[in-house]
């Protein structure tokens, strides 16, 4: 862990969550909007994302939806995606996340309402939701404005819950999925405390976002982008 990059991420991160304009501690709502452009991990609304995979040793089709609907999440503008995830053709999970995007660039992930479903369709658990400033929650970075190779971040905090951490480890990564191919993706791994024995990768290309996800330890999983539509 490069401590320099990880002190400038913190540092970054505690000047826009700062003191709002009553003085009080946290989001000051000025400082952030619901137009997610970021070219890492851009959520133009009306857009959808297509990804096919495997995930619990089932094949898996993951569509992602940017609404047009912005929430706003202790005070901040957020722009709400919807994750409709099936297995075996069966709708496992349903989560809309929460995303926004600060001055310099950066998105934020302000929380998730998720749910996972039994074969009848009902919701049989709701574990890993939470909202910033709800319950000691609170908001991390979820892709830099400028990533740089060492950077590392907390893109969520939910104690026992949400505890989700970044590092970039390439910005010249090769990737190749169904939807494009790129010599210059953006690389991260992923890992939380609450599952010490999982490590997954991320591949981001500029201009689409995520591409690929795969585990590197833990259970096999992998997602990869197979088509992404623009409704008119």
């Amino acid at each position: 862990m490069r401590r320099p990059m990880l002190l400038a991420t913190i540092v970054a991160a505690a000047a826009v969550l700062g003191a709002g304009s009553s003085g009080a501690a946290g989001p000051d709502p000025s400082g952030f909007s619901a137009k997610v452009d970021n070219p890492w991990f851009p959520l133009e609304p009306g857009t959808t994302y297509s990804y096919r995979g495997v995930k619990d040793g089932k094949p898996s089709r993951d569509v992602v939806t940017v609404t047009g609907q912005t929430v706003r999440i202790d005070g901040v503008p957020c722009v709400a995606v919807r994750d409709l995830l099936y297995e075996s053709g069966r709708l496992a999970e349903r989560t809309t996340d929460w995303y926004t995007q600060d001055r310099k660039g950066n998105v934020w992930y302000f929380g998730e309402a998720t749910a996972e479903l039994d074969a009848n369709g009902h919701v049989k658990s709701t574990e890993g939701s939470w909202r910033a400033g709800v319950d000691g929650a609170k908001p991390g970075i979820f892709v830099p404005a400028d990533p740089k190779v060492g950077q590392t971040g907390q893109q969520e905090y939910y104690r026992g819950h949400a505890e989700d951490h970044f590092q970039v480890l390439s910005l010249h990564a090769r990737v190749k999925v169904a939807f494009v191919s790129s010599a210059n993706a953006l690389l991260t791994k992923e890992w939380t405390p609450l599952e010490p024995d999982v490590l997954d990768h991320k591949f981001y290309v500029r201009g689409v976002g995520l591409v690929l996800e795969q585990s590197v330890k833990g259970p096999k999983e992998r997602n990869e982008l197979v088509d992404v539509r623009h409704s008119s």
